[in-house]
């Protein structure tokens, strides 16, 4: 399972339709409200997470210092997805604990080879 947490309606189809494809069931988050409440009440983590940065209610860092503080959510691979393209917001989700980071437009084939290298590297 992935947790997909987007904002963007649009975009969201589209990574459901991407994961779909490959097999994965989504859990789909429209805001960094929902989001939290679903990482919290989570009895198990997801495979993997993509997160967007600019999220209504919490933002991604938020999010993602979440998921990294649950013992149990340590090592799920978390991709964010976003359009800020600094190489300080880059470095600064990096250091917090994102596994790749992915700036908006992206190619859906290279999102696609990420998620397989970085799913298959945590089974």
């Amino acid at each position: 399972m992935v947790l997909c947490v987007e904002d963007d309606s649009d975009l969201a189809y589209l990574l459901q339709f991407i994961l779909d494809r490959e097999g994965f069931a989504v859990q789909q988050a429209a805001d960094g409200q929902i989001a939290r409440r679903w990482i919290e009440a989570a009895s198990a983590p997801p495979a993997l997470i993509l997160l967007d940065v600019m999220l209504p209610h919490a933002d991604g860092y938020e999010l993602l210092d979440l998921i990294r503080a649950r013992p149990d959510w340590a090592q799920v691979p978390v991709i964010m997805l976003t359009a800020r393209s600094r190489e300080r917001d880059v470095v600064r989700a990096l250091d917090a604990g994102a596994s790749e980071y992915i700036v908006k437009p992206f190619k859906p084939d290279e999102l696609r080879s990420r998620i397989k290298r970085l799913v298959k590297k945590t089974k």
